[in-house]
């Protein structure tokens, strides 16, 4: 559930961007504006979890530094900071997305500017958990 926060604007990405040409404008933004939504509301589910429950999250993806007496490594930690600013990232750029599409429906290369926005939120919401 945690990585599939980070995952899911990603997802909406690769469709949009690699599938555009194929899904048109309309399902560009469908596509894009459903993986953001859902960001959103697992969120929700996750500052449910760690804030108000107190059971923060670190999940670790790969060791970048080991010595002897050192481990460093690449990961993810959900604390009640984290969580805050998660709620805040994807609760905006959801009606970013939900705008942006309502907006640009009859540009023609929607897709792509849908692709660009969900990439944006990937690092957002990538970026604010980053430990």
């Amino acid at each position: 559930m945690y990585l599939l926060l980070v995952a899911l604007p990603l997802l909406g990405t690769l469709f949009t961007g690699f599938g555009g040409y194929w899904i048109g404008s309309l399902g560009a933004g469908r596509i894009t504006l459903t993986c953001v939504a859902l960001s959103f509301f697992l969120s929700i589910i996750i500052f449910y979890e760690v804030a108000l429950l107190q059971t923060p999250c670190l999940i670790i993806l790969a060791p970048w530094i080991v010595t002897e007496t050192t481990t460093l490594s690449w990961g993810f930690l959900f604390d009640t900071l984290t969580c805050v600013m998660l709620i805040v990232v994807t609760s905006i750029s959801t009606l970013v997305h939900l705008y942006s599409t309502e907006y640009m429906k009859n540009d023609p290369h929607l897709a792509r500017f849908m692709a660009y926005l969900s990439f944006f939120t990937f690092f957002y919401v990538s970026i604010s958990n980053r430990r």
